[in-house]
């Protein structure tokens, strides 16, 4: 089974559109400076009305460990991911510091940017709970080489594919990686926005490869 996620939720107007086809996952960017970021306290309202059966990530780049807890706190959150430089340490100490605080059930995803089959390898050894691979600092639309993958060995534990995904390449994907999950942003939007028809045939693509 390949896990969906939607990346980049901003409006009701998104969230109405994947309450329509329920995504496995949605993603709020708090990223400053980033097209697609969204203020916490904005995030929260907009979760009120995500559909029950959705989990929701927040999306952090080299933030304050501290920072990511006061998110966290909020309550909408079932996972973080870390989409900048962080490193092992750094996740242990935003792990250590989610179980003092009692967020023992928050996942930490890390993102990999991957150019070499070195950067497959590292990715494969992160002791996040999922990794996501990546072209670069994400929401680019750009994919990596994907042989590199066919040539290092696709990760045996869980992990997303992201970047140059949308309805007429996430198929092809999904036949030749088989990945845990799939990531999407502006696969599925038009001049910037969500686009319900695009969400409704990337979703379709990869039901029927569940049939």
């Amino acid at each position: 089974m390949t896990r969906i996620k939607i990346c980049g939720m901003r409006t009701l107007a998104d969230i109405d559109c994947v309450n329509q086809e329920k995504p496995d996952y949605v993603g709020y960017i708090f990223v400053p400076g980033r097209r697609r970021c969204i203020q916490p306290e904005a995030a929260g309202e907009l979760s009120a009305h995500l559909h029950a059966d959705i989990q929701e990530t927040g999306v952090f780049v080299d933030a304050d460990p501290a920072r990511i807890c006061e998110i966290v706190s909020m309550g909408f959150l079932d996972a973080v991911q870390l989409h900048g430089q962080e490193n092992e340490q750094d996740i242990q100490i935003l792990r250590a510091m989610l179980d003092d605080n009692g967020y023992e059930r928050i996942q930490i995803w890390k993102a990999f940017r991957i150019e070499t089959a070195d950067h497959i390898r590292r990715a494969k050894e992160s002791s996040a709970d999922v990794i996501l691979l990546d072209c670069g600092s994400g929401g680019s639309g750009q994919a990596f080489d994907w042989t590199l993958l066919t040539s290092e060995g696709v990760p045996t534990r869980p992990w997303f594919l992201a970047g140059g995904l949308n309805s007429q390449t996430v198929g092809g994907a999904i036949d030749m990686l088989h990945p845990w999950g799939v990531d999407v942003s502006s696969g599925v939007e038009s001049e910037g926005a969500k686009d319900p028809e695009k969400i409704r045939l990337f979703m379709e693509q990869i039901k029927r490869r569940l049939q």
